[in-house]
């Protein structure tokens, strides 16, 4: 059944930005509306529950980053961040705040609509009924990861995964004992190809670990396999107390 009308909110205080983008995003079938102040956006966000919210790190009030870190618990939607190009840093602290992609700006509109439609996808996904069916739930020691409920446990009690987050760990523990590399899991997650330099997917493993008992210092469970990419082992996984 397809969905109605996804709703975005752009939140961004170029107005002229906003404005060419809402009309871009509007001419490709979405409904799209705009806030410019970040308290305000905290507001909207979680009153709202916009399908998705495209979010620009420098705001009035409060910043890209504090939105973020505000909505997050009370919004499971996606975020897109809008970043500066050359600033790495914030595309780092905009992942470990929940946000699911960014954007670097000047925002292409093909590269924008993408990256929209991408999360979206995985929303949807998200969101069917789950069935239960074989090969749903992976069970490594007292790790367990169930796709059809997209939760995850460990000794028993819940996880706290983002979206994305679970999608890499499902990813990789459903491949356990073979490396996949950046450019297999960025296609994989993202539908589209590795530029060599996104740092999204070592973000995000660095979040993962201490989640399900690695240790980020000397991890055991997914490791860094030089030059190839990550590999999680399900050995190391069944050893934990």
């Amino acid at each position: 059944m397809e969905h109605e009308v996804w709703k975005i909110l752009i939140v961004e205080d170029d107005q002229r930005l906003a404005e060419l983008t809402r009309e871009y995003l509007e001419g490709n079938g979405f409904a799209v509306s705009i806030e410019a102040d970040g308290a305000r956006a905290v507001e909207r966000i979680v009153g709202e529950q916009p399908d998705l919210v495209v979010l620009d790190l420098m705001l009035p009030g409060l910043d890209g980053l504090s939105v973020c870190r505000e909505v997050r618990g009370r919004y499971d939607g996606p975020i897109l961040m809008l970043t500066a190009r050359a600033d790495d840093m914030d595309q780092v602290l905009g992942l470990e705040m929940g946000a699911d992609d960014y954007v670097c700006k000047p925002v292409r509109p093909r590269v924008l609509l993408a990256r929209v439609r991408a999360l979206l996808r995985r929303r949807e996904a998200n969101d069917a009924p789950a069935v239960a069916a074989d090969g749903k739930r992976l069970t490594f020691g007292p790790l367990t990861i169930d796709s059809a409920l997209r939760e995850a446990w460990l000794r028993g009690d819940g996880i706290e995964l983002t979206s994305a987050e679970f999608d890499l760990l499902w990813l990789l523990t459903s491949n356990a004992g073979r490396t996949l590399s950046r450019e297999e899991i960025f296609g994989e997650l993202r539908g589209i190809e590795y530029d060599g330099q996104d740092r999204s997917i070592d973000v995000r493993i660095s979040r993962i670990r201490p989640k399900i008992g690695d240790d980020p210092e000397h991890p055991r469970l997914i490791k860094t396999i030089r030059g190839k990419g990550y590999l999680f082992v399900a050995e190391a996984a069944r050893a934990l107390s």
